[in-house]
């Protein structure tokens, strides 16, 4: 629908393509690694008809997004973020991030606060630290392993996400009766148009610590996990995600992979639309 600049290049402008729909109090939905807003078409229609105003971007580097060779990090994406949100004017606004589209939300309240913000919803969260070190012995693995993802995507990105997808959507369950071929084949072509340089960056901030922004969130939060999540373990995020902060609304989806927003649409719709009802 139209694009908003973030930033330059040498002197190329860095535009993010957004889409902006309905009406009412506004939603932005932060979408996940590989994918762009598009991977929200599970949820878009079911949030206009209950009367919300539905914001999605394509992250730098994806989607229909410039593709930059600088400023994958958090404390750009969040910028992003605001940039986006001053742009458009909103305000009492409900932020849903999906994966990586979690790690925005997190450090834009660090960053920025809450006064543009209403509600916020993490939906298959990189929260609150993934790195495995001395003072975390519970995340989900060291540095080296998500310098081995970046490596992989680098040297061969088409294959990696190829793999990456079968632990993504949990294909050897889901296939051809939660997930179509045709579907995966989508989610691989749009992962195959990110940048190279975004692609290959995008591991390296997946262990960003986020652990002093999350006390910062003091909105209404949702917190929602799949248990068959093999892309970012239940026992290494969400559930001690919702131990760093109690006061969000916790829900777990049984036998839900990390893709649960295809694969178990209807069901995080639920949740997410009984939350907004509610809180």
């Amino acid at each position: 629908m139209g694009t908003i600049t973030v930033g330059t290049e040498n002197s190329v402008d860095i535009d993010l393509h957004y889409e902006d729909k309905g009406t009412g109090q506004p939603i932005v939905l932060i979408h996940g690694f590989p994918l762009d807003g598009n991977s929200w078409e599970g949820q878009t229609p079911a949030l206009l008809e209950a009367g919300y105003r539905v914001i999605t971007y394509d992250r730098r580097g994806f989607g229909q997004s410039s593709q930059p060779s600088t400023g994958y990090d958090y404390d750009t994406f969040a910028d992003d973020l605001h940039t986006v949100l001053e742009t458009l004017d909103l305000h009492d606004v409900i932020l849903v991030g999906f994966s990586m589209g979690t790690g925005e939300i997190a450090r834009y309240i660090g960053r920025h606060g809450e006064d543009r913000i209403a509600k916020v919803a993490f939906l298959a969260s990189l929260e609150p630290f993934l790195a495995i070190t001395d003072d975390n012995p519970d995340g989900a693995g060291p540095m080296s392993f998500f310098e081995g993802i970046a490596a992989d995507v680098k040297k061969d990105r088409y294959a990696y996400f190829t793999n990456f997808y079968q632990d993504f959507f949990n294909l050897s369950e889901n296939l051809g009766t939660r997930i179509s071929e045709e579907q995966v084949r989508n989610a691989w072509n749009v992962a195959a148009g990110s940048g190279a340089i975004a692609s290959a960056a995008a591991p390296l901030t997946w262990p960003t610590d986020f652990r002093q922004d999350i006390p910062k969130v003091t909105v209404p939060a949702l917190i929602v996990h799949g248990t068959a999540d093999n892309i970012l373990p239940i026992d290494a995020t969400g559930r001690r995600f919702t131990k760093a902060l109690p006061a969000a609304e916790y829900v777990e989806i049984e036998g839900a992979p990390h893709g649960l927003l295809t694969t178990h649409t209807a069901e995080v719709n639920e949740a997410l639309l009984t939350w907004l009802a509610r809180s």
